[in-house]
């Protein structure tokens, strides 16, 4: 009897995806399926995976289709009625995946997820809460982003993170490289919003996920997540995370979290979004110039705020169908 359905999309990331599974079997896989969808990777990902693995079902997606339109071709051939989105990029520790399983089907909550932790041990942002607007999502932007930070500071504003999760914690979304979920949760709030590329869809997910009850992170089991190389490896991008808006992933990064605004949030705050991210361009215009009269050998500054620049104004054609809300593939990585 197959448990939980483990779904790992996989785009041109073989060594990682091997590593993942070999985690994954080397724990306790009895009564789990694992469907691994690649995004047409145009690679041996397939030969070198199913030579050392043959059990994985492999989907094969005619297109690079992204992380919502392939986790959702996972669900649909998924048999089991709990499943696991997973990213390739991650390293089941002492278990956990089976654990987080045995504590879910006997709990309420329609989904949970686990404390992932980096490379060194050190945590990562595992679980989250939704601020009014999402004003948060504006953090990212330079200079601007971290003197808004610092006024939230100042007026003791609730984080919006769970910075660790020593035990169980419930909170509005989780990171989407962990994402455990009872089937009878999808069938009310329905599958991953297809619109979405890459970024921010397990969010939106979430929101809705959210309203079939509260979602949780196990603090106690870990999954050692090695944050963005899944991504960096696929579209050659250095900046670890999510916080660099300049480069070709940035820009993916930026369409997808207004995106995600415009669905949870409606056209007004989205509205509010896009003007603050053009009004970025000056303050951070003047943040640079500052910083290159204290310091020397700042040419990456004006190189980030060169590609912010570009960036924000590539949006331009994307306002007017985004506003309407209406249904489009938002995919702007190759």
């Amino acid at each position: 009897m197959i448990l939980y359905s483990i779904i790992i999309v996989n785009y041109k990331t073989p060594a990682l995806l091997l590593d993942c599974l070999q985690t994954i079997y080397a724990a306790d896989a009895d009564g789990c399926e694992v469907i691994v969808v690649d995004n047409d990777s145009q690679d041996n990902s397939r030969e070198m995976v199913t030579e050392k693995f043959p059990m994985v079902n492999w989907i094969q997606m005619s297109y690079n289709s992204g992380f919502a339109r392939a986790n959702n071709a996972g669900i649909r051939q998924a048999k089991a009625e709990v499943v696991l989105l997973l990213n390739s990029d991650t390293l089941n520790e002492d278990n956990a995946i089976a654990k987080c399983y045995g504590r879910l089907i006997s709990s309420s909550y329609p989904a949970v997820g686990v404390q992932l932790l980096n490379i060194d041990r050190s945590p990562q942002i595992s679980g989250n809460f939704f601020m009014k607007g999402g004003l948060n999502h504006l953090m990212a932007l330079p200079y601007l982003g971290r003197f808004m930070r610092w006024v939230g500071l100042q007026m003791k504003v609730k984080k919006t993170n769970v910075a660790e999760a020593a035990d169980l914690v419930e909170v509005d979304w989780i990171n989407g490289a962990f994402i455990m979920v009872k089937k009878s949760a999808i069938d009310a709030a329905g599958l991953l919003d297809e619109d979405f590329f890459l970024y921010s869809e397990e969010i939106e997910w979430c929101s809705r996920l959210r309203k079939q009850g509260p979602l949780c992170v196990y603090g106690d089991l870990h999954v050692v997540h090695l944050e963005g190389a899944s991504a960096n490896t696929a579209f050659a991008s250095k900046a670890k995370g999510y916080a660099n808006l300049s480069d070709r992933k940035g820009f993916q990064i930026m369409i997808s979290g207004l995106l995600r605004i415009r669905k949870q949030f409606g056209v007004i705050w989205w509205l509010m979004h896009i003007s603050t991210y053009f009004a970025a361009i000056p303050v951070a215009f003047v943040g640079a110039i500052a910083k290159t009269l204290m310091f020397s050998g700042v040419s990456e500054e004006w190189k980030n705020w060169w590609g912010f620049v570009k960036n924000t104004f590539k949006l331009i054609p994307f306002i007017p169908r985004m506003a309407g809300n209406r249904p489009y593939f938002y995919k702007v990585l190759a």
